[in-house]
């Protein structure tokens, strides 16, 4: 399996933070946020990956993370996002590098206290269409901001909706997906949202229309470092006093 990490955006939500670096090469506790998401996928054994990233910062990947070795990586790609066009704009950058081969796909900028290894197990296991992590919110207002999946009364997820007035369910959906490689057909398929950008929403609701999505209910913490100045320091409390991606 193949792991692209997703590094761009402009991190609006980090401003002032944001207006001298990229969000993902701020700090959490001890190290850069990106070190985090390298180091969650060599956990899960995946140990060839790509950082998609764009804006002025970019370069500064290179200098930090270099060719991977020393962050246990054998193969590290890097692919640069242009202009802001959504999640799925920036994993369609990974085609060629991912090629015939499953792909997992993590948002830089979300940090889990343990490890993901066990979604990595069970899609090599699955082998076709797509899985996604599932987290609990308690807030509704929270889930307001999120994806939120609407499930069945077997269990199934019938649908998932991007920032819902009316949450269907007391679950978010992670920043972290896998799919088999069809993937990037359904990308080449998709149209502009409301935004200009291509949704991961819409790619992940292929899959749920096609019955061949199944998921995973984290079992402990997770954070999205990026969501906004309160939860940025959250998920530094959190990584100080407990860690991060532990087995």
């Amino acid at each position: 399996m193949k792991g692209v990490l997703l590094a761009g955006g402009t991190g609006s939500r980090l401003y002032p933070l944001t207006r001298i670096t990229n969000k993902h090469l701020l700090p959490i506790y001890d190290r850069p946020m990106i070190s985090y998401a390298v180091e969650a996928l060599v956990k899960a054994g995946i140990t060839e990956m790509m950082v998609v990233t764009g804006g002025t910062h970019a370069g500064e990947f290179l200098r930090l993370l270099s060719n991977g070795e020393g962050h246990g990586v054998d193969r590290l790609c890097y692919a640069y996002q242009d202009r802001p066009g959504g999640i799925a704009e920036a994993l369609g950058l990974a085609e060629r590098f991912v090629g015939d081969d499953p792909v997992l796909v993590m948002l830089a900028d979300n940090v889990f206290g343990r490890t993901i290894r066990p979604t990595v197990e069970a899609f090599e296991q699955q082998r076709t269409g797509a899985r996604i992590v599932l987290a609990p919110v308690e807030e509704p207002e929270h889930l307001r901001h999120l994806g939120v999946p609407e499930l069945a009364g077997d269990g199934r997820v019938a649908r998932i909706v991007e920032k819902p007035d009316d949450p269907p369910s007391s679950y978010c959906v992670t920043g972290v997906y896998c799919y088999d490689p069809t993937v990037f057909s359904v990308i080449a398929t998709l149209e502009p949202s409301g935004r200009g950008e291509l949704e991961i929403t819409d790619v992940n609701n292929h899959f749920v229309e096609a019955g061949a999505i199944s998921y995973d209910v984290l079992d402990g913490f997770w954070g999205d470092a990026g969501e906004s100045i309160d939860a940025y320091y959250a998920v530094n409390d959190h990584v100080r006093r407990s860690g991060a991606n532990r087995g």
